[in-house]
This record gives C-alpha cells, structure tokens and sequence, in this order.
C-alpha cells in the first residue's frame, strides 16, 4: 500500500509549489513556485526538508486530509486554526500552527481557514512522490502542468507520500512568528519609469492603493488614484515594444492603475513597468487580501540589496531558533526538565481533579 495524503474535501485553490520553474523564460513558460518563498521555506525547515522542497500551498481555505500511512510527519505555517479528526465519531482536536505534527493512519487533518492572510503552507517530511515537469514541482494551472495534474486539488485526489512512515524524531515550533515587516512595500523605479510624469510617479508614491478583487497567483490589479503617463515624441505613454517581465513587476496600462505581477506572471509583456517590488517585501504582497491597502515607497538597488541580505539573516536566525513542541495534551518533559524544581514533583490541575 503506497503512503499518501487523500483530499477528503478540497480547499479554495490548494497547489504545489516550489522554489519555481527556473530558466525557461525564454521558451515562454512562467517560473510560478511559492507566492511566499518564506512560509514555505520556514515549512520545510521544521520537517527537516531542503529549502525549495515542494510543499502544499494553501489559498485562504485549507482542505481535509485523511492519512494513508502508518505514519506521517507535517508542518503547517502560517496564521491557520487547524484541527484532527483522530476517529469519525471523534470530536475534533485544535492543533497549532507554526509547528510539526505527527499524524497516524486513518486519521483526518482539518487545515481549516487562514485568518488575516490569503497564503499558508503545508510541508511534509521527505516530500512529495511526484514527477518533477521542467525541473520543478510547482502547479502552473493555467497551462495544466506540474505538480498534482497541474491543477488545484479536487476531492479524492491522493498525493503520494515519498516515506510510508515517518521517522523517529521530536516535534519542533518556531521559537517566535516570523515578522514579515510592515509599512509601505519597497519598490526600486524602472524599468520603464520615463513613460511616467513627475506627476505620475508622485501619485505612485503618494497615494493609498486597494488590493481589489481581481488578485490571484498571477498579480494584484490596484484600486486609487490614477497614474500619469508621459506624452511625448519618443515615449509611447501606456505603450512599449514588448520585453521580460520579472518578479514583482509593475505594470501600469492605460487606465493607470498599477498591477504587480506574481508567481505565475506571463513572461513579456507591452505595457511600461513603473517600477520593480523589492525581493524583500514579495511575501508580503503574497499574503495580501482583496480589500486590504499598501503604499508604495521608493528605494536604491543598493538599499534593496541590504535589505534582502536583512531578510535572509532573519530568516537563518527564525531557523536556528526552532524549540522543542509541546505534545497536545501532555506534559513538555523537555521544557520541565530545565526548569529548577523545588521539590521535584509536578503539580497538574487537571490531574489533581479526578
């Protein structure tokens, strides 16, 4: 019998993903991968994976996962109110995120909604028994490839496991959440910034945009105040000869409202980029719900640069400060023994009542 995790009721878009599909740009193929690399990459940490190891990426509303294998270690990261149905007639059991677990066969993990955010992720020790297409896991399902069938998970899907058990080890939490930053995304002008006016890149920066309902894995369209194009002899206003389109380009069409494109952004593409998101600050806009608001600050490629080397010392030091977790219900024998016992005996309420 082959290990696997079976999709008992879907969530609202569930793929995997990835680091991304990398270096087929030029043959038209978008890199997609993980609109949150550190969700993910902070997922396959606590599981012991590699950085980029596949994991499942959650869209606003987990799914249900019944266990087929002796044994199965996860990792859910990210604002989510799981629970575990260990028996059908079984009231549910809240678990936490930010940590492993361990589940056993036949029981269910309920992912549940993600609170605050639009992306969470789930990781599973050893991975995912799945073909690689182009080198890479990622879902892209707007052309149906990588991934599970190329496209988000469907009730009764089985995702095949790469281990039929887990391996022996303790469970693991982040010592602290993750602070992704706050204040207005950084962006670094360019590379088409001269097709605006002054009048337009100070709108740009100025104003207050709305994350409208038009927000998916391929970009968010803006909602606020319009953005001017330049009109001149040698600039072409919202139109350019077509050219590359990188992570966390921002177009700005006729209409004038900035659109920032994402994982699974087209390739080329015609309209002029006002400006470039930091690398720093593409989680955030991963995270990102419809209604919520940003600005947009300017900063050097240098500035940039510092603060994506800040990020990854950040990101390291989350790591390395990984603890011990508590089993649901019982007692941390680990966090008990470094505590100075005065007598040697533990006292528990609950224990004490029956």
């Amino acid at each position: 019998m082959s290990a696997a995790l079976k999709v008992t009721r879907p969530g609202l878009f569930d793929t995997l993903q990835d680091f991304g599909r990398i270096g087929f740009m030029a043959l038209g193929m978008p890199t997609a991968g993980a609109m949150d690399r550190v969700g993910l990459r902070l997922a396959n940490a606590l599981c012991g994976n590699p950085a980029g190891m596949a994991g499942l990426e959650i869209g606003v509303m987990g799914p249900d996962l019944l266990v087929e294998a002796d044994s199965v270690r996860i990792a859910l990261v990210g604002p989510l109110s799981p629970a575990l149905l260990e028996a059908p007639d079984a009231p549910p059991k809240p678990l936490e995120a930010d940590r492993t677990h361990l589940l056993k066969r036949g029981q269910v993990l309920k992912v549940g909604m993600i609170e605050g955010a639009s992306t969470a992720y789930l990781a599973v020790a050893g991975g995912f028994a799945l073909p690689a297409f182009m080198g890479s896991l990622s879902t892209y399902a707007r052309a149906g490839v990588g991934g599970f069938q190329g496209r988000k998970l469907a009730q009764g899907d089985c995702l095949p496991l790469a281990r039929e058990q887990a391996l022996p080890g303790d469970e693991r939490k982040l010592g602290q959440p993750f602070d992704y930053g706050s204040g207005p995304i950084r962006i670094v002008w360019g590379p088409q910034d001269d097709h605006f006016s002054v009048r337009g890149r100070r709108t740009f920066t100025e104003a207050e945009y709305r994350v409208s309902k038009e927000a998916d894995r391929m970009g968010i369209r803006f909602e606020g105040p319009t953005i001017e194009h330049a009109v001149s002899v040698d600039k072409g206003g919202a139109d350019i000869i077509s050219d590359g389109i990188g992570p966390g380009a921002i177009q700005v069409p006729g209409a004038g409202l900035p659109i920032v494109l994402l994982a699974d952004r087209q390739t080329v593409g015609g309209y002029p980029k006002i400006a470039t998101v930091a690398s720093v600050d593409l989680p955030r806009l991963g995270r990102l719900l419809p209604g919520q608001t940003v600005r947009f600050a300017p900063v050097t490629v240098e500035e940039a640069e510092r603060l994506r080397r800040d990020q990854e010392a950040r990101i390291e030091r989350t790591v390395a400060g990984f603890v011990a977790a508590r089993p649901p219900g019982g007692i941390d024998l680990v966090r008990l023994y470094e505590e100075n016992l005065i007598d040697g005996i533990v006292y528990e309420r609950d224990h004490a009542s029956r």
